[in-house]
């Protein structure tokens, strides 16, 4: 989108490959057990590859299973200059 790079994690787990990407503007990182990334692990692949700004998504909201509020805070912890956006994707759900 107009010159920007996007990455969308989909469903995966945290793997060499995502960490080793490049040049990202915006990143969608999915984090949701058991299919996908722990905050912890989202947060801290998100510290290594960089993006400009990050969009945490596929957390149902509960902080009992993924806690964005932590991953915010981890991330931030690791790269104050990455931007955390959290969007309300699942309105019917406290996140």
């Amino acid at each position: 989108y107009k010159g920007e790079r996007v990455y969308f994690s989909g469903d995966t787990e945290d793997i060499s490959e995502m960490r080793s990407l490049k040049n990202i503007d915006k990143a969608f990182i999915c984090m949701n057990l058991p299919y996908t990334m722990t905050v912890e692990k989202a947060a801290d692949a998100v510290v290594e590859f960089k993006p400009k700004q990050v969009y945490p998504y596929h957390y149902r909201g509960r902080p009992d299973v993924s806690d964005v509020s932590r991953f915010k805070e981890l991330v931030n912890k690791g790269d104050s200059g990455i931007e955390v956006i959290q969007l309300d994707w699942y309105p019917a759900e406290p996140f």
